[in-house]
């Protein structure tokens, strides 16, 4: 059997900007009164960054990090087919903790880039996206 082989650097360096950007988006919400319940569900269908409780609400947040605008942004990119991946993803989380679904729920998106000082930029998208569009 052979070792995995290790991540190109580049790909280390954005796997680590990323979780960066997710731990700002939990601060993010908790600074405003959210519960993180989950982070990074992971299933076949896909993966929800962050589970949240918020105002007797259920949240489901996709984190997007975009260091160019190049494309719309960050909140852009989350398109038809990531949402309907979060969806999947979002029924079998359901399945597997039928207690989360006694709340209404809400598919959010946060927003993080990087402005040209380096100072990171959130912008909380409620209502992104919803499982009937």
């Amino acid at each position: 059997m052979t070792a995995p082989k290790p991540a190109p650097a580049n790909d280390t360096a954005r796997m680590a900007l990323g979780r960066r950007a997710e731990q700002l988006a939990v601060e993010h919400l908790e600074r405003h009164g959210a519960e993180i319940l989950l982070r990074n569900f992971r299933r076949r269908s896909g993966e929800l960054d962050v589970v949240a409780r918020w105002r007797n609400m259920l949240l489901v947040v996709e984190v997007r990090l975009r260091s160019r605008r190049d494309f719309g942004g960050s909140a852009a990119s989350v398109d038809i087919g990531k949402q309907h991946r979060i969806i999947r993803t979002t029924r079998q989380l359901l399945q597997c903790h039928p207690a989360l679904a006694r709340w209404p729920l809400r598919f959010d998106v946060i927003a993080v880039e990087a402005d040209p000082h380096g100072e990171w930029q959130l912008e909380w998208i409620a209502h992104a996206f919803s499982a009937s569009d």
